[in-house]
């Protein structure tokens, strides 16, 4: 050996650098975990606990900012790139493209990520998927679920295999229905979709202004004809809540999270045969968050199986993270099994990828729905 390498290494030069980056990192550390995320989320939620168990674990804090839904988180974004006060919000993954051509998000930093703890299959976490647009990631995984029927038990039993989407416009349900404007319309298209009466593949009406108007005038047309079902159109999970346990509703397309508060009440939740829609939801960074660091050890956190288990509780939905599903409660894996038999999970209709002409449009048309 050389007296270089024989030389002790506490009175060498490179002690004292290391010595100094042990301290820079000890002091970022700190740093970070005196810091908060300011994150914009959905309202009707219990997330406390979650928030609790996530500064536990970083020492990092969470400051919730909720929302009623997507399109008013929107709307807040964009305010906050010129007041601040957002650093991570929670969308769809088919919302995608509206929040990245608006200029709103910019791309998570992988390497800050552990994109191998996803699930084999959760859409948004693989490289070249809907999750990253010109091969930038901007959609982190949070969890994932559907919106399928939810019903009274007693007075509009479902069973899976002959459920159906048209069941929410058979004229023996008039006025106990509560239904998503946007959403049902979807269910509508589809419907006609199979039946070969819509103009253009429903699929297609995502494409172009053209298409879609083509298509989802036809789809509006119809929808109308059946309004006297609609008791009360929903936006949020209190809304669907309250429809049926004030307005009367024994029947509609709700989320699963939906399904499984009111599973207590008596009511049951299942897939239609034509499938369920599907949504997964993921967190995005706003172009100009301030707390971009924490924000990353939050959406990490999230993919573990602690995490991802407390927030898919929370949602009464499904992990992301691997190990996740072993963590749930015994009812709520009980309720799944239920929700999805035989072939629904390989029926499920993922909402395809929305941009800002479309979810212009589709308010457009929702509006005009609901004001028939």
């Amino acid at each position: 050996m050389s007296k270089l390498t024989n030389e002790p290494r506490s009175k060498g030069p490179d002690s004292k650098g290391l010595a100094t980056r042990r301290v820079n990192r000890r002091t970022l550390l700190k740093g970070a975990a005196a810091a908060a995320v300011n994150f914009m989320g959905w309202a009707g939620y219990k997330f406390d606990p979650v928030f609790a168990a996530f500064t536990k674990a970083t020492g990092i804090k969470m400051n919730f900012i909720e929302q009623p839904e997507q399109d008013t988180m929107l709307a807040q974004c964009k305010l906050a790139l010129q007041t601040g006060g957002v650093d991570c919000v929670e969308p769809t993954l088919d919302r995608l493209p509206a929040w990245v051509s608006g200029g709103i998000i910019q791309p998570w930093d992988t390497s800050k990520l552990v994109l191998s703890n996803y699930i084999d299959g959760v859409p948004g976490a693989k490289a070249g998927d809907a999750g990253e647009v010109n091969g930038k990631r901007y959609f982190i995984p949070s969890v994932w679920g559907t919106e399928a029927l939810l019903f009274n038990a007693k007075e509009a039993p479902l069973t899976y295999g002959t459920a159906s989407l048209a069941d929410l416009f058979d004229p023996k349900y008039e006025g106990k229905v509560t239904l998503r404007a946007h959403s049902s319309l979807a269910a509508m298209g589809r419907i006609l979709d199979g039946q070969g009466k819509l103009p253009k593949p429903f699929l297609d009406s995502y494409k172009d202004e053209a298409t879609m108007r083509q298509v989802w005038d036809v789809v509006l047309a119809e929808a109308i004809k059946h309004k006297s079902n609609v008791a009360q159109f929903w936006a949020s999970e209190n809304d669907a809540q309250g429809a049926f346990r004030t307005n009367g509703c024994v029947i509609g397309l709700c989320w699963d999270g939906t399904g499984l508060n009111m599973a207590p009440e008596g009511y049951g939740f299942v897939a239609p045969k034509e499938g369920a829609f599907a949504w997964s939801q993921g967190f995005f960074a706003l172009a100009n968050a301030k707390n971009l660091d924490q924000a990353h050890e939050w959406a990490k956190w999230i993919s573990t199986a602690e995490g991802s288990a407390a927030w898919a509780t929370v949602w009464g939905a499904n992990p992301v993270g691997k190990g996740g599903i072993e963590l749930l409660d015994a009812k709520v894996k009980t309720f799944y099994a239920a929700a999805y038999p035989g072939d629904a999970l390989s029926k499920l209709w993922w909402w395809p990828a929305q941009d800002a002409w479309f979810l212009k449009l589709r308010g457009e048309y929702a509006d005009k729905w609901k004001a028939a």
